[in-house]
């Protein structure tokens, strides 16, 4: 099996973990304050990823990698969870879905901007169709505007999108999970006093679906979705693999409307059998 099938497959398995955290996050931030939630789910995750790099003996990050690991932690540990966790305190998780639908392109951008990826027009193209589709279909479920939860999403997509170019580009020489599990550790100084100033009063008052929540995107969106996602994007390329995110918006829909009962039309097969085309299409042009 070649490296840019390796990658792919590695891009499909994070990529399905990632397509449980909206909905995931709705159900611990209706009973969890969005800081406590941020914090608490890196917390967790820095500690696995640690024993990982004990017991693995994880080689250490070069002094040059330092900073773009700080700001890979600064996307996907803090200002991704934080901004999308506001975000759904005033939107629904269906709402927030559409949304990832954008992760490709700003992934692809930050790798342009980074001279990672060098996409071709046509790649461009089948990208924006892909994007445009998800938009499409959102406004013909009739999707309303909601200024201050998109705007936070929308501000959660783009630096979500910095942290996975980055990650991408350290993964290369670190390993997938030796990067997300350094990240985690480089926010944990920040993570820990977060969670401690937003303990909330009442632990008993919380349902164990709000936990099972926290638990989701602590280990699944935190943690073991990076292991494969940062491989996917070494190994397959940042542009090419980053597509399959056009997929995740449909996935994450069943999964909301199986959790949470939110309606999904059946629209939903249609639009997805014009996104793998757009995702091939996509593939097929990229420059890696």
């Amino acid at each position: 099996m070649d490296k840019k099938t390796v990658g792919w497959i590695n891009g499909a398995l994070g990529m399905i973990a990632f397509s449980g955290s909206m909905p995931a996050t709705r159900v611990a931030v209706l009973e969890m304050s969005p800081l406590f939630l941020t914090g608490a789910r890196a917390v967790i995750a820095a500690v696995l990823g640690a024993l990982c790099l004990i017991v693995l003996r994880a080689e250490r990050p070069r002094r040059e990698e330092i900073i773009p690991l700080m700001l890979a932690a600064f996307g996907v540990v803090v200002a991704f969870p934080l901004l999308s966790a506001m975000a759904l305190r005033e939107i629904s998780s269906v709402h927030s879905i559409v949304f990832t639908g954008l992760l490709p392109v700003a992934t692809t951008t930050f790798a342009v901007l980074r001279g990672e990826a060098r996409p071709s027009k046509m790649f461009w193209l089948f990208s924006g169709l892909g994007s445009a589709c998800i938009l499409i279909y959102a406004f013909s479920q009739g999707f309303a505007l909601s200024p201050r939860g998109d705007l936070l999403m929308l501000m959660s997509i783009i630096v979500c999108g910095m942290g996975y170019a980055e990650g991408a580009r350290l993964a290369r020489r670190l390993g997938g999970w030796q990067v997300i599990c350094w990240a985690l550790l480089i926010a944990l100084p920040v993570m820990v006093p977060v969670m401690i100033w937003q303990w909330p009063q009442d632990l008993g008052a919380i349902s164990p679906a709000a936990w099972t929540g926290l638990g989701y995107v602590s280990l699944f969106s935190m943690l073991i979705g990076f292991i494969f996602w940062y491989r996917g994007l070494a190994l397959g390329g940042i542009a090419a693999v980053g597509q399959l995110q056009l997929l995740q918006p449909f996935l994450s829909l069943v999964v909301a409307s199986v959790v949470l009962k939110e309606v999904v039309g059946p629209q939903v097969l249609i639009v997805m059998a014009c996104i793998v085309l757009c995702v091939l299409g996509a593939k097929r042009f990229a420059s890696t």
